[in-house]
Formats: C-alpha cells, structure tokens, sequence
C-alpha cells in the first residue's frame, strides 16, 4: 500500500498560491483555479502527499467558481472539521495523510447524486489522467473514471 504523508520535500516544491491554500488555509479567487474547467478523465490527488481524494467522474459545474465533486474517491482520505471562520459555520475539507487545506463541503449538491459539493480549491489538487494513472500507482481507481463531456 503506497504510503502518502506530507514532507519537507513537497512544501518546497509549493507554489506561494499553493503553501497559502494548502498550509496556511486560504483560497484561491473564484473563477481562476488551473482544475476549475478541466473535463479530462483522471482523479484528482493532494499536491503535498499525492493521495487520491476525488475523480473526474464525481466532478460538476456546480457554478460556484471552483471545482466541485459530489463524494471523494477515497473517504478516508478526506477529513472534515468545523470551521467558524469568517462569521460563518462551515466544514472544512483536509487532506488526511497531508493535512492540506482542500475547500468546504456543503449540502446544496446535485440530490440525485448525494447532496454534497464539495468546493475545492484547484491549487490544493493535482491532477492525474487516465492514461498515467497506472503508471503512477493509481491503477485501482481507473474504473472510478470515465469520460466527462
């Protein structure tokens, strides 16, 4: 089993936009994420510890300016915390192993395929195609992918 945790390494090959979103728990402006548009089939892993947290199949234009997914390819990779920042209740959404900041998840998502969006920030992910995903050692989520229009 692939061992996936957060190293000095992978902080240092951060962007500034990506040590803010990921370690320091910001957000990129709406509209502007490299992943917000992206349709190829693939999964989406953290960019500090590289375990899988969404797939393209579970993505959606929920219209909120960042990429959402309706579930996490992986739940155990993905956990959630109260967040009361900002004058609000919210759940913020972290990588596991790599404790990165991912976005919040809240319950105005598609019902006929679960009810949740999760709202990711595009400079807290990599993405990973389906054609590399073998070779990266993430051959066990390929049927978690399909073609997205």
């Amino acid at each position: 089993m692939p061992k996936y945790e957060k190293t000095d390494e992978a902080i240092s090959r951060l962007s500034l936009e990506e040590y803010r979103v990921t370690q320091q728990s910001g957000t990129e402006r709406p509209g502007t994420g490299k992943l917000l548009n992206n349709k190829e089939p693939g999964i989406y892993v953290d960019i500090v510890s590289s375990e899988p947290l969404f797939a393209s199949a579970d993505k959606y234009e929920s219209g909120c300016g960042w990429p959402s997914f309706t579930k996490p390819i992986e739940p155990a990779n993905v956990t959630e915390l109260s967040d009361t920042t900002m004058g609000m209740t919210r759940t913020e959404v972290r990588s596991t192993h790599g404790d990165s900041h991912l976005g919040h998840v809240f319950p105005d998502g598609p019902r006929d395929r679960g009810g949740l969006r999760y709202c990711i920030n595009s400079a807290s992910l990599r993405f990973v195609h389906r054609d590399d995903m073998a070779a990266e050692g993430y051959g066990d989520y390929v049927d978690q992918v399909e073609d997205v229009a």
